[in-house]
């Protein structure tokens, strides 16, 4: 059974340009005029015609360029966006890790932001008593749960929203490169709670460009590139297919040896060590 369906799904966003400034009132309903006249709309299309099945108890890693539409699609997942065609089907509760703070007050102190986001994930006020020492502890915020979270760090703020995300017993949890910002020590818990996720047959969304994370991590890859999948399947061909078209991209392989990991040794190259340059 999908517990994540899309279909067809494509979003866009205007372009806006920068605003000129100008000096009088005049400049400013003139240039108006000829802008509204001249200046014809533009858009980025983030994704276009996405049809994409999750099964239920799936981990499935999203992997991708910078601006290849990978975290659109998770905030199409989350909600936060609506496509501009095509529908979006989710069965279950989401948790989401979708960018540092997101979702966090800053004024708020830790403790105030865990009962606010434990609302919005949807628990009762008793449920999130029961399990708030438990979020606290995984976080290891003993001493900073009663600062304001403005003072918190990056880690801090990773911690504390996987912790709150990962606790709330999702049915969903949907992870956007931000275990990038934590510590080994850290990484290595969040690493064991994926592992135990998966245990429980929860479904997860990945997006990450620590490939071999996603190699571990993940049941499937999906491959986006300028908005469209091009490709899905297990995670080490569809990895290896990636990192050869970065490669050939940079012009260190000829085209012909995309697919063919024996001319890649004549060409000195062991395929399984490419690696996708930091973006």
């Amino acid at each position: 059974m999908s517990a994540i369906k899309l279909e067809n799904v494509s979003k866009r966003f205007r372009r806006r340009p920068l605003k000129r400034k100008y000096t009088t009132l005049r400049e400013s309903l003139l240039n108006f005029r000829w802008l509204k006249n001249r200046q014809k709309v533009r858009y980025i299309e983030a994704l276009k015609d996405i049809t994409l099945s999750i099964e239920r108890g799936e981990t499935i890693g999203i992997i991708g360029m910078n601006g290849s539409g990978k975290s659109t699609l998770l905030k199409l997942l989350a909600g936060i966006y609506k496509p501009d065609s095509g529908k979006v089907y989710v069965k279950g509760r989401i948790a989401s890790l979708i960018g540092l703070g997101i979702g966090f007050h800053p004024g708020f102190t830790g403790r105030e932001n865990i009962f606010i986001n434990g609302i919005i994930l949807g628990l009762s006020k008793k449920e999130i008593k029961r399990k708030f020492q438990e979020i606290v502890n995984f976080a290891e915020l003993e001493d900073y749960v009663d600062e304001p979270v403005r003072t918190y760090s990056d880690g801090m703020f990773m911690r504390l929203g996987f912790s709150i995300a990962t606790n709330v017993d999702p049915d969903i949890l949907l992870i956007d490169e931000i275990l990038a910002v934590g510590d080994e020590y850290f990484r290595h818990k969040c690493a064991e709670k994926i592992a135990e996720f998966r245990k429980l047959g929860k479904t997860m969304v990945i997006v990450s460009h620590e490939l071999e994370a996603v190699e571990r991590w993940c049941d499937k890859a999906v491959w986006l590139d300028e908005g469209r999948i091009r490709e899905i399947g297990m995670p080490s061909t569809v990895i290896d297919s990636y990192r050869n078209a970065i490669a050939q991209r940079e012009g260190k392989i000829p085209a012909e040896t995309r697919s063919s990991p024996a001319l890649l040794q004549k060409c000195g190259i062991n395929s399984t060590k490419l690696r996708v340059p930091a973006p």
